[in-house]
């Protein structure tokens, strides 16, 4: 048996993942990290860290365990808010909370549990992970969690093998259903808490006032994109090349007529519906793209709107990630992977090309509300290949 620290976040996933590890015989200990002080811009009844702490503790109590806080909060400001920030500011969609498994709970975190003394550290995400041994030695697989409506190993796209080596998941095989149950016998304090919306351990957060923090307020125009512009000409692998195929359309006030004014286009993103504020139109209207430097969103109506879509996407080289590194992709090749570039989003057929530049990947169906910064990331079946920031 080993030693293990549990992300106790006052959830009944962690809970049940710190009591499941408890059963089975492993030395448990508890820890909460607080990431955050800021409370002006959490809601207050949406479980800001104070409250998920003192569940964690509770839970912590009901099954034994020791339990300590931890303090990560100047790491978080540097690791995900700033970058946080950068990126809203650059006009691109970042993903905080797989940014936050990659660069908190399994590096400031993992390092903290391993001083210690702890073998492995653990946390409540619907994922799971097995072993393949090679002649190179041993390979860690990240798979898709049982119950596939809360799946989130696309949160977990950027971890390394040597995070995954340390890393546990202990309701992965379970249901969410199943989940609530265990909690509900064993009496602990989560058993019926709702599922926290907010950035990872910090609670639900008011995005727009967050980012007013430090991306002030400025008024742009609002222009509206025909569906019949010219900007949509059909592009084909065969008649272009995939630089072409998978870039993204600029657009410029001239292309379009003035609908309304915002107040930041740092503070939308590709797709985005609510907010904007547009009136008298026959559709509902989405953001198609936005341009930080001259301030300017451009808008599409109704939700098949050509700008909406996308035929592929690319990803720089440093930007490419592979969990597996014995199946990256080498310069000049290509292979079919399943791909999501959000949570949730139903995995979609697409063409992986790997050019010295960066990867390319095509869609086999056109994919709706790509935006750079997001996270592209690609399955064999139940297992997480690899992925990237979207450029």
């Amino acid at each position: 048996m080993a030693k293990v620290v549990v992300g106790l976040s006052g959830g009944v996933d962690s809970s049940v993942a710190a009591y499941l590890l408890k059963e089975a015989g492993h030395e448990v200990i508890g820890m909460f990290m607080k990431n955050w002080h800021d409370t002006s811009v959490t809601i207050s009844d949406e479980c800001p860290w104070i409250d998920d702490s003192n569940d964690a503790m509770l839970v912590a109590e009901s099954l034994g365990i020791p339990f300590q806080t931890i303090d990560l909060s100047d790491e978080y400001r540097k690791r995900i808010v700033d970058y946080m920030f950068a990126e809203y500011e650059a006009g691109r969609t970042p993903n905080p909370d797989v940014l936050c498994n990659r660069e908190i709970k399994f590096d400031v975190f993992l390092k903290a549990a391993e001083q210690l003394g702890a073998e492995f550290v653990a946390t409540g995400h619907y994922c799971q992970k097995d072993i393949l041994e090679t002649a190179d030695g041993k390979v860690y697989r990240l798979l898709a969690g049982k119950d596939l409506n809360k799946d989130q190993s696309y949160f977990l796209c950027q971890v390394t093998q040597s995070q995954l080596a340390k890393a546990l998941f202990p309701i992965g095989h379970l249901t969410k259903p199943e989940v609530r149950a265990i909690a509900a016998k064993m009496g602990l304090a989560t058993a019926e808490k709702k599922d926290s919306q907010g950035l990872c351990f910090i609670g639900k957060v008011r995005l727009p006032e967050f980012l007013q923090q430090q991306l002030l307020p400025k008024k742009g125009s609002i222009i509206e994109i025909s569906a019949k512009s010219d900007k949509y000409a059909e592009k084909t692998i065969e008649a272009g090349d995939l630089k072409e195929l998978c870039a993204k359309i600029n657009y410029e006030e001239k292309d379009g007529k003035k609908v309304g004014e915002h107040n930041g286009a740092h503070y939308y993103t590709i797709g985005q519906r609510k907010g904007l504020n547009v009136g008298g139109m026959a559709e509902g209207v989405y953001v198609i793209a936005t341009d930080t430097i001259t301030n300017t969103i451009f808008i599409g109506m109704g939700d098949t709107h050509p700008g909406l879509l996308r035929n592929g996407l690319f990803i720089p080289a440093g930007d490419v990630h592979w969990i597996r590194q014995d199946l990256k992709l080498e310069i000049g090749n290509q292979i079919d992977y399943m791909v999501r570039i959000r949570y949730r989003q139903t995995l979609v057929k697409a063409t992986l090309y790997a050019r010295q530049e960066g990867l390319y990947l095509v869609f086999e169906h056109p994919v709706k509300a790509v935006a750079a910064g997001q996270f592209a990331a690609w399955y064999s079946g139940d297992e997480l290949i690899g992925s990237g920031v979207i450029g």
